[in-house]
């Protein structure tokens, strides 16, 4: 059963914006930190942005004063809003949370280029 669905994806030139959006099909959405991570090619995946379930953020320092994450609970949604984009932001973007038992979920990941 698919629990995250990314989505906002796609090819941007360095300087522009793009939003990504992560759809959690499941209850109980409100409780749950969220974070964003993201994959470049022959790199390990890193974590760029976290919201907690009472809406602290943090971010990773390569995206500070850039990158926003924000949620919507009455839409089970988290979103990305990344502005100045940079060629080195080029990644697949993944949304993520951890339940209470642990377990980790993830969604498909929607790819994000740079690019002129």
């Amino acid at each position: 059963q698919v629990q995250l669905v990314e989505s906002g994806g796609g090819l941007v030139q360095p300087g522009g914006s793009l939003r990504l959006s992560c759809l959690a099909h499941r209850s109980g959405f409100s409780i749950y930190d969220m974070d964003w991570y993201r994959q470049a090619p022959g790199k390990q995946r890193e974590l760029v942005a976290r919201i907690t379930s009472g809406g602290s953020t943090n971010y990773a320092d390569s995206v500070k004063g850039r990158f926003t994450i924000s949620r919507d609970n009455t839409k089970n949604t988290v979103y990305l809003q990344m502005n100045s984009l940079k060629p080195e932001d080029t990644a697949v973007y993944y949304c993520h949370y951890r339940n209470s038992y642990y377990v980790d979920y993830w969604g498909q990941g929607t790819q994000v280029t740079v690019s002129t």
